[in-house]
């Protein structure tokens, strides 16, 4: 039976793709040291997400390992060894807030993380798919030097500029602009895997996503936007709107429909491919408008304040443009519109658990 790595096996998109992997016949091999918990508190802790997957996934076998133990992550690869066909890697510290407060954790787990799994794979299943899910970070604020027009609810690109059709697509410059320090941890990340594409011939793939989304995500207000939007809203738990009027434009792909992505490209591998991963114009808000979307599923007003002054390194705009992606597996498509990704996270929340949340305020 082939193997599937996956980190941070216990978060959102490892979960899912977890799930995934193991329906297709492999065993999994979950790599997670809840460190969500550690960098956001208990309400953003993975260990529920775990404790479902060991009780229902077959095949699915967790490991409390950190992934920048070069000498744990070097043995667990060598007892699978060419077994291992598909690495995915979804570990991280995901939010540019709290690199901040800690660049040399931000830094070790994304950066010397990421080049710890490439090595191991490298030396012990140089043939295995290494998947990396990076962020549209790594493009730092050049985005927000694109011709912006302001909307009633949301930021626009000049409808003359070519990005404004589908979005931005690869060709954008990740060089010479403000990143936080965030999107440089998770840059160098990203070139490395390219990296190894290129120089060892590896088959690696880096999917630059912007918002990632669904119902196992544990949003927090540091990190996952629809996901803590509709915790706010189930619980009454203030909203705060950092920055441009919230009318700042987020792209949203369910976590479901990335794995996808995932398997499309285990099917047919590359070395160093690149693609900018979203839900496109179709699963693009501004957070204004996102707000609207779940007090009518909610059917309760949320409480939102405005601060002036906008997070570093945020983007006014974002839209991905995937059609690098489909042309390269045009029998990949997204199941989850917008709509769909709101009512299921907020059926997620609604019943006791609605209840825990609003008892926990």
């Amino acid at each position: 039976m082939s193997v599937a790595v996956i980190t941070g096996a216990a978060g959102l998109v490892g979960s899912t793709a977890a799930r995934r992997f193991a329906q297709e016949g492999l065993e999994v091999v979950g790599i997670d040291n809840d460190m969500r918990g550690t960098y956001f508190g208990a309400e953003a802790s993975t260990a529920a997400n775990r404790a479902l997957l060991e009780a229902e996934v077959k095949g699915f076998v967790h490991h409390e390992v950190d992934v920048r133990d070069r000498a744990a992550i070097d043995a667990l690869f060598a007892r699978w060894g060419e077994r291992i066909s598909v690495v995915v890697h979804a570990a991280a510290q995901p939010s540019h807030d709290w690199a901040a407060r800690d660049p040399f954790v931000d830094f070790s787990v994304n950066a010397t993380g990421t080049l710890t799994l490439l090595e191991a794979c490298r030396r012990r299943c140089p043939e295995a798919s290494f998947i990396f899910t990076s962020t549209n970070k790594v493009y730092g604020a050049r985005p927000n030097e694109l011709p912006l027009v302001e909307g009633a609810t949301r930021w626009e690109v000049d409808p003359s500029h070519p990005f404004a059709a589908y979005g931005i697509d690869e060709t954008m410059s990740i060089d010479a602009t403000l990143h936080s320090l965030f999107g440089v941890s998770k840059a160098a990340s990203d070139l490395m895997v390219q990296e190894y594409g290129r120089y060892f011939g590896m088959r690696t793939v880096c999917f630059r996503a912007g918002c990632l989304t669904g119902p196992a995500h544990a949003g927090v207000e540091l990190h996952g936007f629809l996901s803590y939007l509709v915790r706010c809203a189930a619980s009454g738990r203030p909203y705060v709107i950092y920055g441009y009027k919230g009318k700042q434009v987020r792209d949203n792909i369910h976590s479901s429909d990335l794995v996808e992505a995932f398997w499309h490209f285990v099917q047919r591998p590359r070395s160093a491919a690149v693609y900018n991963i979203g839900g496109g114009r179709a699963g693009s808000c501004s957070v204004l408008e996102a707000i609207d979307m779940i007090e009518t599923e909610v059917g309760a007003p949320l409480r939102v304040s405005l601060a002036d002054e906008n997070r570093v390194g945020d983007h006014v705009w974002w839209v991905s443009d995937v059609r690098r992606f489909e042309h390269d597996y045009p029998g990949w498509t997204r199941r989850y519109d917008l709509a769909a990704i709101v009512k299921e996270l907020v059926d997620a929340l609604s019943g006791p658990a609605r209840l825990a949340l609003q008892a926990g305020l």
